[in-house]
């Protein structure tokens, strides 16, 4: 098994937990409570972490041994999905739940603490992983590397965890917590035999300003990367805003059982596994500009597909679409971006990079419930739960106006 292969078996057991954890902290938090706020708020513990450790993480990743941050972050995750599986069995059976306020404060405020470890861990493994692909492949295999990776990444993260989610939530609730701790044990035997040098060859040490200050003047000197981290960031904002707002809209409007459910977002799976490894040849036939440009073009019908679907394979349909045109983006800019930053920025410029794309989940699942609590005020809860979608789709809209030439500007920059 080559490190390349080993690389990318480890990525797909620790998202093929994540997604489990898709369906389980949505689901679970709406077993809970039937307060759109309060359902969203999990998730954004989740990914916070993103807006207060992605600069230090970038530090922390150019620093030391990105093989060994990577396993560090895997236990800790381990640890604290074992723990969330803990407090969930003590608290079974769970009573009914209300619609303000939650049934069982303590479980909530127990996976809200397991959601802000996993969530900060998390910042610091991707951060490193993001690094290590690099140092295993030519500049010139990144794209064809980054679509297999993804590929199998949204094998076992959109396609069989939402659907093995679903399934051991039905089994017994612990159990999606349980299993994800289990995929992270297996990922980090994976990782642990990777052999090479994972650590960036540094000559100086300036303090950690200083050194934070190098990364975000890289970004802000290449137009082209600012561009693309700032268009990032506000479609995973509509991305994230439709995530959560799925949930609800799911069980209330279009009453789907968690089965259903997790099947319908594996069909983003399907969608997005198509995008991954496609995307190489879609850059290729015609050029990063245009790929860029019409994929995000393509996010905004998505969005408002989802707002109109009447049942599971429509709103499936939507969801494969999205993520199609959203794979294949990321294998153009994720490539990109691999090629133009220095090894020894690589943890820095990709972690202000990543505090831009990152940084705005967390804006976007409070905006969902924010959107849907307001929307409540005037309209129907039916139509309350839709408006996140026809919300995502208005920005999308907007952003891809706003950026469109200046994705051609910043690729013919690069360039010259």
């Amino acid at each position: 098994m080559t490190a390349l292969q080993r690389f990318i078996m480890a990525s797909g057991m620790t998202n093929l937990a994540d997604g489990i954890a898709v369906v389980a902290w949505g689901w679970i938090a709406s077993l809970l409570t039937r307060d759109a706020l309060l359902v969203a708020l999990l998730p954004v513990a989740l990914r916070t972490p993103w807006a207060l450790l992605a600069l230090p993480a970038g530090l922390v990743t150019d620093r030391v041994d990105r093989r060994q941050l990577i396993l560090g972050m895997d236990a800790l995750r381990a640890l604290a999905f074992l723990g969330a599986a803990l407090a969930l069995w003590l608290a079974l059976p769970l009573a009914p739940a209300p619609s303000t306020g939650v049934s069982s404060p303590g479980l909530y405020v127990a996976l809200m603490l397991a959601a802000l470890v996993v969530g900060g861990a998390e910042v610091f493994r991707d951060n490193a992983a993001q690094t290590v692909l690099p140092a295993l492949v030519p500049p010139e295999r990144l794209e064809r590397a980054n679509g297999q990776l993804w590929s199998v990444e949204l094998l076992t993260n959109a396609l069989i965890g939402p659907a093995l989610g679903a399934y051991l939530i039905g089994l017994w609730l612990p159990l999606a917590f349980g299993v994800n701790a289990a995929a992270y044990g297996l990922a980090m035997l994976l990782v642990a035999g990777l052999a090479g040098p994972f650590k960036a060859v540094r000559t100086d040490r300036r303090g950690w300003r200083a050194e934070i200050g190098e990364g975000i003047a890289f970004l802000r000197g290449v137009p082209l990367l600012k561009t693309l981290a700032w268009t990032t960031g506000f479609w995973n904002l509509f991305h994230q805003m439709i995530v959560i707002g799925v949930v609800l809209h799911a069980q209330e409007n279009l009453g789907l059982s968690a089965q259903a459910y997790g099947l319908t977002l594996a069909g983003g799976a399907v969608g997005g596994i198509a995008g991954s490894l496609m995307g190489e040849r879609i850059g290729q036939a015609l050029g990063p500009t245009r790929t860029m440009q019409w994929m995000l073009l393509a996010s905004g019908p998505c969005f408002f597909g989802m707002a109109l679907a009447p049942g599971a394979w429509t709103l499936g349909t939507c969801f494969a679409a999205m993520e199609f045109s959203g794979f294949v983006w990321n294998v153009v800019s994720v490539s990109t971006r691999q090629r133009l930053i220095p090894d020894a920025l690589l943890g820095r410029v990709n972690s202000v990079y990543r505090l831009l794309t990152w940084g705005m989940m967390p804006v976007g699942l409070v905006l969902s419930g924010v959107v849907v609590s307001l929307g409540e005020l005037v309209a129907s809860r039916g139509t309350a739960l839709a408006l996140p979608f026809w919300a995502a789709g208005l920005g999308s809209v907007v952003v891809t106006i706003l950026v469109w030439r200046a994705i051609a500007r910043g690729f013919v920059g690069i360039s010259r």
